[in-house]
């Protein structure tokens, strides 16, 4: 039984035979029916499907390789998020998965990744979950003229089994679970965890591989543009409020997590959006709040009611990690085309949670460059498995070490290049903890974050009274409109200054630390923007 548009599905092309039903480009309510048939989920009150994705609720960092093979081993940045497996054991674990599929009903999406049209890549993604099919329905870009899906010729294929497990001793992975790509073969293979964001970043990953060579800065960061075309970027890691503060009222998204910058301006990767869900308000963010409540939104490990089907987003019993997969129409000001100009104004955001950090600064180019490499944030217990009690430093280069597959200064250059050229302005935002550190300082709260934000897009704050930082060296604003000013500098929020002082020392030793893996690769400029450990706080 073949169901949708029966296209060329080329599975003779990949070594997989004898399958069971094909179901190729179903829509989302055909793949409604198969979810619920085949008991993969439930349809929640208003409409949303809510799925489990059992033992793996988040990414499986240690389970990602990258074949090491003569194509691309000399691009690759190979570190513990790029560890290199071999290409015949890629070969015979990819063997097995094709057995595998044998009598296996199958599920193919085919969609692009960039929606710039001279920049896009046309993928394929094949799975065994019809709700994983529909997540890469909602996440890449729906190819809806029919003429153009029937010649569709993808340069990716994606496998995602999560029913088929590696065997470590014999297949050299870490786990049961997987996450492989192969550039030469064009293709990523994943299985062992039904978590489906691993589908997509996969995917980025390729993009962070392409499209750096053709001179296109990839991004991990979030897009909005306002009422005058004025595009901000925010860039960040899991937590720090990147979807949160781009998905505003007042502007219109373009996307809230993977973006190119091309000569010509900023495109989103993705036609849809994956928005951490754990305890959000409609008070607080409206619009992610509604598409927890819309039909073709997929919820996971959100908890759900078995008899009234009703919601409860506060539940973290499953993880803090529940998510929402959603495409960008659901948020009614997106800008659908997921294209923009070049920005005005660079956010890069940051979960302080030793208080050190200001709500806001102001960033030179080299610093800009600077804090971009080292990808701040902080985490503390309870967001990840085997952090202590007291907050652990987190640097994640360009914001998203798991999935830069060339070096990040490759990355970097590109970066600084185009904030020059283009005279943006950028900033360092904390969206952590204030006047104080952990255990005494509170969460800034969303209200004042967004304010600065808006100010300093609106060009008000960078021309108000500023002040350098006498550690760190970036400037802080004295005054926002309702943001109270004695938040604005850490130095003289906390009431132990000579303990902010050791702290705030401490932190810089830590960034210091940290960029000694660049300093050999970066201009002097930018070394010399970062903090100095030895100046008085």
């Amino acid at each position: 039984m073949i169901s949708g548009k029966r296209n060329n599905t080329g599975l003779a092309d990949y070594g997989i035979k004898n399958v069971g039903d094909v179901y190729h480009n179903l829509p989302t309510p055909a793949l409604y029916e198969q979810i619920v048939q085949r008991r993969e989920g439930l349809v929640a009150h208003l409409g949303p499907i809510v799925v489990r994705t059992g033992h793996h609720t988040g990414r499986s960092p240690d389970d990602k390789f990258i074949v090491k093979e003569e194509s691309s081993q000399d691009k690759i940045w190979w570190s513990k998020g790029n560890k290199p497996f071999e290409v015949a054991r890629f070969d015979s674990l990819y063997n097995r998965l094709a057995a595998y599929l044998q009598g296996k009903d199958i599920y193919i999406q085919d969609c692009y990744a960039g929606a710039d049209s001279r920049y896009r890549i046309p993928v394929r993604i094949v799975t065994e979950y019809a709700w994983h099919n529909m997540f890469a329905r909602n996440m890449f870009i729906q190819i809806l003229d029919e003429d153009e899906l029937s010649s569709h010729s993808p340069e990716f294929t994606i496998f995602s089994m999560p029913r088929f497990h590696a065997t470590p001793d014999i297949d050299g992975t870490s786990s049961e679970a997987f996450i492989i790509v192969n550039f030469a073969k064009r293709l990523i293979i994943i299985g062992g965890t039904s978590y489906a964001g691993e589908i997509k970043k996969a995917v980025f990953t390729v993009l962070n591989y392409l499209l750096p060579q053709a001179s296109v800065l990839s991004m991990h960061c979030a897009a909005n543009q306002g009422a005058h075309d004025d595009v901000a970027l925010f860039f960040g890691l899991s937590g720090t409020g990147k979807t949160t503060l781009s998905t505003d009222v007042d502007r219109r998204l373009i996307g809230d997590d993977e973006h190119g910058w091309s000569k010509d301006g900023i495109f989103n990767f993705e036609g849809g959006c994956y928005a951490k869900v754990i305890r959000i308000s409609a008070e607080q963010e409206p619009q992610i709040y509604e598409c927890t409540r819309r039909f073709g939104t997929i919820l996971e490990n959100v908890a759900i009611d078995s008899h009234t089907r009703r919601l409860d987003l506060a539940d973290a019993s499953l993880t803090e990690n529940t998510r929402a997969s959603y495409p960008i129409p659901h948020i009614g000001n997106a800008i659908r085309e997921g294209t923009g100009p070049h920005p005005k104004s660079i956010f890069m955001l940051s979960y302080d949670a030793f208080g050190i950090l200001p709500p806001i600064a102001l960033l030179t180019p080299e610093q800009a460059a600077y804090y971009f490499l080292q990808g701040y944030t902080a985490r503390v217990a309870g967001t990840e498995v085997g952090l202590g009690k007291e907050p652990q430093a987190i640097f994640s280069p360009c914001f998203g070490a798991p999935f830069m597959a060339l070096l990040p200064t490759d990355y970097a250059g590109l970066f600084y290049d185009s904030i020059v050229k283009h005279k943006v302005t950028c900033w360092l935002v904390n969206t952590g903890l204030v006047g104080g550190g952990f255990g005494t300082g509170k969460r800034i709260s969303l209200p004042h974050t967004r304010e600065l934000i808006h100010t300093a897009m609106g060009g008000d704050l960078a021309g108000s009274a500023m002040e350098e930082d006498p550690v760190f060296g970036f400037r802080i604003p004295g005054s926002c409109g309702n943001v109270p000013s004695e938040i604005l500098k850490p130095s003289q929020s906390w009431q132990d200054r000579d303990s902010y002082a050791r702290e705030a020392r401490k932190l810089a030793g830590k960034f210091i630390e940290n960029f000694k893996q660049f300093e050999n690769d970066v201009p002097q400029a930018v070394v010399k923007s970062g903090p100095s450990a030895g100046k008085s706080a």
